[in-house]
């Protein structure tokens, strides 16, 4: 799994015992530039309510396994009526 900026990550328990209240997290980067143990990684984002809104920017650590990414679904194109396509 590859992590890309905007991506959004339900993070808990499985993350990090500090999770135990999960939260929604949209990822701005992986910071490579902080050591870390195997396995984990510094993630820095937003914290997201429950209608989406960053409510707060976030510095976490987190085991990767743990992470559960939210991928949006494909938009979809309106469908045209056949009569529409033929004027």
């Amino acid at each position: 799994m590859e992590l890309r900026a905007g991506d959004v990550l339900h993070i808990t328990a499985a993350c990090s015992v500090q999770f135990t209240n999960p939260m929604m997290f949209r990822l701005i980067k992986v910071r490579h530039d902080l050591v870390t143990y195997d396995h984990w990684i510094w993630l820095d984002g937003y914290q997201l309510d429950a209608k989406g809104e960053a409510v707060a920017r976030r510095e976490i650590f987190v085991l990767w396994a743990g992470l559960t990414v939210q991928r949006p679904a494909a938009p979809t194109q309106p469908r045209r009526s056949v009569s529409a396509a033929r004027v």
